[in-house]
């Protein structure tokens, strides 16, 4: 069995799911191929992208795209770009409808397994704190995505998660779209059509 087929296959957090606000079985959206030259680590699907089984099928994903300035056939070429989140399952709403966190058994299970698969990206998009603490350790998310230059040099760029509830972190932060954002788009362009 292939590794994406056992991620597929994972139903350790059913019991934890189906006692979610949403009640919904475990659904791994797997889209990672080996040899891909740019790894986007994400949080984890949302309840769209549970319902379609694709990536960043949502505002989310309409934001990441702006920002990467890419197509949606380029965003979603598996040859050229891997989408691993921290996270393969939508994890639900907890009773007041917040999303719960990413479950840290998915990435104790699967992340370094997945990472090895891959092979070293060209380019790492660490999206959302989550992604963040894993990669480059703890960190807040600000002082991560403040701090670009450093990490951008080893090939990461760390980044807020584009969820609509970021709009407010990116208006206190304008520097983001500023500074990071011409710099993100190039740098990606380059790997991209390298």
């Amino acid at each position: 069995m292939t590794l994406s087929a056992e991620i597929l296959a994972c139903r350790r957090c059913a019991d934890r799911f189906a006692a979610a606000a949403t009640a919904h079985a475990p659904r791994p959206v797997v889209w990672f191929r080996p040899g891909a030259r740019i790894l986007i680590a994400g949080q984890a699907p949302g309840a769209r992208v549970h319902a379609s089984g694709r990536p960043f099928t949502d505002p989310s994903g309409d934001r990441l795209r702006q920002w990467l300035a890419l197509t949606e056939d380029e965003f979603y070429d598996r040859s050229r770009i891997a989408i691993v989140p921290m996270a393969f399952c939508f994890p639900g709403y907890d009773g007041k409808g917040a999303d719960l966190p990413p479950p840290p058994l998915c990435a104790a299970t699967w992340r370094q397994r997945v990472m090895d698969a891959l092979g070293p990206p060209r380019l790492t998009l660490l999206v959302g704190g989550a992604a963040i603490r894993w990669h480059l350790g703890p960190r807040a998310v600000t002082a991560a995505v403040a701090d670009w230059r450093g990490p951008a040099a080893q090939g990461v760029f760390p980044l807020p998660h584009p969820s609509w509830r970021n709009t407010g972190w990116l208006k206190r932060n304008p520097w983001f779209e500023a500074d990071i954002l011409p710099a993100l788009r190039a740098r990606v362009r380059e790997v991209m059509d390298d």
